[in-house]
Formats: C-alpha cells, sequence, structure tokens
C-alpha cells in the first residue's frame, strides 16, 4: 500500500466514525500545513462531516484566529500540550463543529532545540462539551516524513476518539 493509500484509508476511517456518530470536524494545523484537511477532503461526501480547517502557522494567527493566549506561547512554546490544547478548544469556539484535532511541531530540517528536537509534533483532541486529550510523538526522517507522520496519526486520533464510546 503507497503512503498516499494509507491516507487515503485513515480519511475514509474518520469519515465512517464521524458520520455513525453523526459528528462534524474541525482542524486547527500548524506543521502540516493544511494537509489533514487536504486528505479529508480528497474523500467524496466529507462535506457531510467536515466542518473547517484553521491553517494557523504562526504565533499570531494562533493567537488571532483560534485565540490561543499570547503568554501561554510565551511561557509553553507553540510546541506544547498547552497550546495544541487551546488550539483545538478554539477551533471548537470558532466552529459548529463537535470534534477538533489540532497539531504543531517541529517538522525541520531546522529549528529543533535538545528539549524539542525536530520530529516532536504535538496532537490534541477537544469534544464539544467533553474533554480535551494531548499527546506527543517524535517521529524521524526528513521535514516531508515527519509531516507525513504528523498527518497519519492526527487522522488516527481522530478516528480512535469518534469511533469510541
Amino acid at each position: 500500500m503507497s503512503k498516499d493509500d494509507v491516507l487515503a484509508d485513515l480519511s475514509a476511517r474518520v469519515g465512517a466514525a464521524l458520520r455513525n456518530r453523526g459528528w462534524r470536524l474541525t482542524l486547527a494545523e500548524s506543521c502540516t500545513g493544511g494537509w489533514v484537511a487536504k486528505s479529508i477532503t480528497d474523500i467524496a461526501g466529507s462535506s457531510a462531516w467536515f466542518e473547517r480547517g484553521f491553517v494557523t502557522y504562526t504565533n499570531e494567527a494562533k493567537e488571532q484566529q483560534l485565540g490561543v493566549g499570547p503568554a501561554l506561547l510565551a511561557q509553553q512554546g507553540a510546541v506544547s500540550a498547552g497550546v495544541v490544547e487551546a488550539m483545538a478548544r478554539g477551533a471548537l469556539k470558532a466552529s459548529p463543529a463537535d470534534l477538533a484535532l489540532s497539531i504543531s511541531g517541529i517538522a525541520g530540517p531546522d529549528g529543533g532545540t535538545p528539549d524539542k528536537p525536530v520530529g516532536l509534533v504535538w496532537f490534541a483532541v477537544a469534544v464539544r462539551n467533553g474533554p480535551t486529550r494531548s499527546q506527543a510523538h517524535v517521529f524521524q526522517g526528513n521535514r516531508d516524513a515527519v509531516r507525513r507522520a504528523a498527518v497519519a496519526q492526527g487522522l488516527t486520533l481522530i478516528a480512535e476518539v469518534a469511533g469510541s464510546d
């Protein structure tokens, strides 16, 4: 199975899980630059369950579009649990969706530090009137590989949350 087929299969799983729940999805993407939204909208009929996406690549965009606090960004940095959780909650607040996924990471090849290496990506999933959970992964490879792995992990998280009871 090709890498594109993997993303298509994951996107189809996401759609089925969201349709089964009657939920709509919103996204807040940073390092993936809209790639999750692209993968989802490659699926015919995705308008039934995909509501909107925010590509908030800069801190200013995270503040303006998602309401992420500048103090939080200054204290934790854009690649952190607190920021992705605020991004996911902000995306829900700015849309009528039921579920939000947010992603922020360091795709490389530059920008890493000992505490936040290249390949570090934080994810958060928020359910309207429900919990927000976050997790981090460190992916290996070049910029494209890190971003592609982040898209796949994000889609997997949505499918897990939307498919659970």
